[in-house]
């Protein structure tokens, strides 16, 4: 009796077991591209439309008299309540699956006989999901440890939707690439990662970029032209709000990277379905958020009536203004199928395409802003967005290192790693 000769995972995805591309998988990775960037640009430009929507004193002729929509609480309650959405995606994916295997076990016992070879294939199957599944499956109470990067969320997504409220959303959307910066510093420090020569040339021009955006915000144009020309003390009240936005965006950053490497210490030690994890994660934001409201309000919003933390006149806000609560549930859909879109895509195209995705994103963000007359156009920003975009391609193995900083017997070689991109 000869040995059956080992089955690759070739072999067993060309048997069917693994399901195999069809015929119209460009079409499929270019709706899921299309849909990413749509909604991804929809999320900053929805959450803008927001923040400029009048509540008070409308119908003031002094622009400056008017007040604005600003509940950034509001508005993070609102990107979980999104990410809830996801949870229910997946348990309905779930249920699914789980009904098709089902099926298919029921037509593979109606199948007259099986030889040796379907029965390698099986067990080299076994096998590999095996060796895929070595992690333990995230259950039980192990599950309230996505309340830690959901903790890291909630401050982080607060504290940008501030900076959002006192800079433009292109501004805002470019800042958020100085995650970097903060996740490979995490990274050393709590994941022992060690960083590659180019990788700390990346960060050094990411630096100088996010600095050059940073300081574009604060001299160039404010934000808001309605308040131009009304004399010195209003322009320079402007420059600090600007400047209180370009900081409140880029501490937020510093959340951003402690969620990135929270998640993936988690990961690294439990294999959970990532559209599950997000829906997860929106339970815990949603039930953080809503708990911590009435504390928020107790010790701040009483005292400081109109104010982030005044939550009964946001409440109220909301409510009476359609055009904040219609932007609102556009919002929570867009991050919800954002999420979709970009968990499927993660599966189908490289990190590569994940970061020229992103860049894209960004561009479409600043292209509408400047379309409808939000920002002006600033040589700054171009030139900070430049080299912000270089430096990231850079650390993620996008593009090549400088010859300084290659091998001698030739280019460094490059992981096909995750990226480090901004998320929702």
């Amino acid at each position: 009796m000869t040995e059956e000769a080992p089955v690759s995972e070739q072999q067993v995805a060309s048997r069917g077991l693994f399901r195999p591309q069809r015929s119209n998988a460009r079409l499929y990775i270019g709706f899921l591209v299309a849909g990413m960037l749509f909604t991804g640009t929809c999320n900053t430009l929805l959450n803008k439309v927001q923040d400029m929507q009048c509540v008070e004193n409308c119908d003031d002729p002094d622009p400056r008299n008017r007040k604005n929509f600003e509940q950034p609480v509001y508005q993070t309650l609102n990107m979980f309540i999104g990410e809830l959405m996801c949870l229910f995606v997946a348990y309905a994916a779930s249920a699914f699956t789980a009904f098709r295997d089902l099926h298919e076990k029921a037509e593979q016992a109606k199948e007259a006989a099986s030889d040796l070879t379907d029965l390698a294939l099986e067990a080299a199957r076994a096998e590999i999901e095996q060796a895929r599944s070595e992690r333990k499956p995230l259950t039980g109470r192990h599950i309230l440890l996505l309340w830690l990067p959901t903790l890291c969320d909630i401050c982080g997504t607060t504290l940008m939707n501030v900076g959002l409220i006192y800079t433009t959303a292109s501004i805002y959307q470019m800042l958020r690439g100085a995650v970097v910066i903060f996740s490979a510093f995490f990274s050393i420090l709590f994941l022992s990662h060690r960083l590659r020569s180019f990788q700390w040339f990346a960060l050094c021009t990411v630096v100088t970029g996010v600095a050059l955006v940073g300081l574009s915000s604060i001299t160039g144009t404010p934000s808001k032209p309605a308040s131009l020309g009304v004399g010195t003390d209003a322009e320079a009240e402007d420059v600090m709000l600007a400047a209180i936005g370009v900081i409140m965006v880029l501490a937020a950053q510093v959340f951003a990277a402690a969620q990135f490497v929270i998640e993936e210490k988690i990961m690294t030690r439990y294999a959970v379905e990532p559209i599950l994890a997000v829906g997860l994660e929106g339970l815990f934001g949603c039930i953080t958020v809503l708990a911590a409201m009435p504390i928020l309000y107790l010790l701040f919003g009483l005292s400081h009536p109109n104010g982030f933390f005044d939550f009964p006149t946001g409440w109220h806000q909301i409510w009476d203004h359609q055009g904040v609560w219609v932007a609102g549930i556009a919002i929570a859909l867009s991050i919800a199928f954002f999420n979709w879109f970009g968990l499927s895509v993660t599966r189908t195209v490289s990190s590569v395409s994940r970061a020229t995705i992103d860049t894209c994103r960004t561009l479409f963000i600043w292209m509408v802003s400047l379309g409808l007359g939000w920002e002006s156009f600033k040589w700054l920003q171009v030139v900070g967005f430049v080299l912000l975009v270089y430096g990231t391609f850079l650390y993620n193995g996008v593009v090549r290192p400088p010859k300084p900083f290659r091998r001698h017997g030739g280019e460094e070689i490059i992981d096909e790693t995750e990226p480090i991109l901004p998320r929702e």
